[in-house]
């Protein structure tokens, strides 16, 4: 059976990351988002400094979304268009500042950033949505990870609530 003829739906969380008009950018990205696939959680939003350049502090989320896509076509067919679409400029500097930064870190309960539990940008948010997710490596429950990142970091919640959000600016 073909990826196309498979009906197995994929939960995917996806990590969402911007220090370029952040909050405008995180709430246009999961309106576009929700527009293509179910999302079934959204995290909090977290703000961070930048990691390896100067740059603005950045907003961080995560969504937990439902597909059929696998996902190579996820990040090709959703996840990229979306990020073109808010002006991301993919550049030599992997740190550099962007509009918007959408990135597979679990599908299916399996964890496609190795890096996922070593920054707190990344894990803070999955945490929120998936407590119970158990690392493979360390045996550790998220929660228990993101206690962690949350006490070793400067990671520290933002007033943006990304629930039930519609875009500030057209974006279609």
């Amino acid at each position: 059976m073909s990826a196309v003829e498979s009906k197995e739906i994929h939960q995917v969380v996806i990590g969402i990351g911007s220090n370029i008009s952040p909050a405008e950018n995180l709430i246009s990205s999961l309106y576009l988002l929700g527009r293509l696939v179910p999302i079934e959680a959204v995290s909090s939003v977290w703000q961070t400094p930048a990691l390896g350049s100067p740059g603005p502090d950045f907003l961080n989320a995560a969504a937990l979304i439902s597909t059929q896509l696998p996902i190579a076509e996820l990040r090709n067919e959703i996840l990229r268009p979306i990020e073109n679409l808010l002006g991301r400029a993919r550049t030599k500097d992997p740190n550099a500042p962007r509009t918007i930064d959408l990135d597979i870190l679990i599908h299916d309960g399996q964890m496609l950033d190795q890096e996922l539990w070593k920054f707190a940008h990344m894990g803070v948010p999955v945490a929120e949505i998936l407590p119970t997710y158990t690392d493979p490596l360390s045996g550790d429950q998220a929660i228990v990870i993101a206690e962690r990142l949350r006490k070793s970091s400067t990671i520290k919640k933002s007033s943006l609530e990304l629930h039930r959000t519609s875009p500030t600016r057209d974006i279609v």
